[in-house]
């Protein structure tokens, strides 16, 4: 257990390079060559007087819901995968990710009104609903992130929750997933319900996942059965318990949906959490050829990261974004309905075919018990917790005592 907190706390004081707070405030400089991405924002989060934050940690009356406009870099001075973060404020469009514009929605027409205007052609819409630790900036930026590297043909919808941002407010960030899960649900079901919307992918990462998966669980036992409209469910670094999965998995009643989880035996954040959970697997730490037969049974695909770089991922918990080929797959096939098998994609040695080749699932095995991580910190997001990191080493070596750890 020892070996795990030094290897955390040391991934921590790597990756941890300072950056300014509240990057929101929309920007008038432009710059040649950049890109934009448009985002429907709703959020259960509390909002902020301060331009630059927009929405806080904590936890807000209702549902509030915005459009942002994020410009990217160009391509020749960012690497695909990554956050190009501001030094300092105001953002400079030609080297920075920078809000260009932001705009509240002050109801759900509104709301309607907007993905009206940004439907592309193929008429789908990607939901994305971001993990533990995440600043409403680091969900804003990250997701327009993904879905420019992404390539996806989609009108992006992000759904992002209460977090405070700090490693130790893990339980009011697991509560807060609690809190919004009939939002979450309520903002599914509008999306999937709009006429013109014709098919919806939820990707959710992390402590996400549990509450995407509740989401769904919920609006399957109200209303019967998921929306025919859903056809994907990504599932990123699940930090989930694999027994309430299981559960969570029989209440959708064989859904339509193709589920698909990015797992990673070397994902550190999550090996930590599974020690705090007693040693119960984690969703996204599974062995693909462990659970081969309940897999198989299910219908879920597993694709194993093991084997992939993982950029400037320390944790190796951020792969699905972080890493060019698995970001652009996630555009490229998933969201446009493809089944992904090593013989139709073709990304060399570093994605584990045996994983990817079977069409494996999880159903009879998995789950999230919601103990997800004291430990997840995106390293592209986070920041200096030093001290906490300290603390965090002496509560595992305290509570977490385990004869056969190292």
């Amino acid at each position: 257990m020892r070996l795990v907190v030094v290897a955390l706390a040391c991934a921590l004081s790597a990756g941890c390079a300072s950056r300014p707070v509240g990057v929101l405030e929309p920007v008038e400089a432009s710059a040649a060559d950049t890109s934009t991405v448009d985002l429907l924002v709703a959020t259960t989060r509390a909002p902020s007087d301060n331009a630059g934050i927009v929405y806080t940690g904590e936890r807000g009356p209702g549902v509030s819901l915005s459009a942002f406009t994020v410009s990217i870099p160009p391509d020749d001075r960012r690497t695909v995968g990554q956050v190009q973060w501001p030094r300092q404020l105001p953002p400079n469009p030609a080297t920075d990710f920078a809000t260009v514009d932001v705009k509240p929605l002050p109801t759900v027409k509104a709301a309607k009104g907007w993905l009206d205007t940004h439907l592309p052609p193929s008429r789908r819409v990607l939901i994305f609903v971001h993990g533990f630790n995440n600043r409403f900036e680091d969900a804003v930026f990250r997701f327009a992130q993904i879905v420019h590297d992404s390539g996806s043909e989609v009108a992006p919808v992000l759904f992002t929750w209460p977090s405070r941002a700090r490693v130790f407010d893990y339980l009011f960030d697991r509560e807060s997933t609690i809190f919004s899960r009939d939002a979450f649900e309520e903002t599914v079901w509008q999306v999937a319900s709009d006429p013109r919307v014709e098919d919806v992918t939820i990707m959710a990462h992390s402590m996400g996942a549990w509450l995407a998966m509740e989401g769904l669980r919920q609006m399957a036992i109200r209303r019967g059965t998921l929306p025919a409209k859903i056809s994907n469910v990504i599932l990123a670094s699940p930090d989930v318990d694999v027994d309430v999965f299981a559960s969570q998995w029989r209440a959708l009643n064989g859904p339509k949906a193709r589920f698909t989880l990015f797992v990673s035996q070397d994902d550190r954040a999550l090996q930590v959490s599974r020690r705090i959970a007693g040693g119960v697997d984690r969703l996204g730490l599974i062995d693909a050829q462990k659970y081969y037969a309940d897999l198989e049974k299910s219908g879920i695909v597993v694709i194993d990261l093991t084997a992939m770089r993982s950029g400037d991922d320390a944790l190796n918990h951020g792969r699905f974004a972080s890493s060019p080929e698995v970001v652009q797959l996630i555009g490229q096939r998933l969201i446009n309905g493809q089944t992904v098998t090593d013989s139709e994609v073709s990304l060399g040695d570093r994605i584990a075919a045996g994983a990817m080749g079977v069409g494996q699932a999880v159903g009879g095995a998995a789950g999230l018990a919601l103990s997800a991580p004291l430990a997840v910190v995106d390293p592209a997001t986070r920041r200096t917790y030093q001290g906490q990191v300290e603390q965090f080493g002496r509560t595992v070596n305290e509570t977490a005592q385990d004869p056969g750890a190292d």
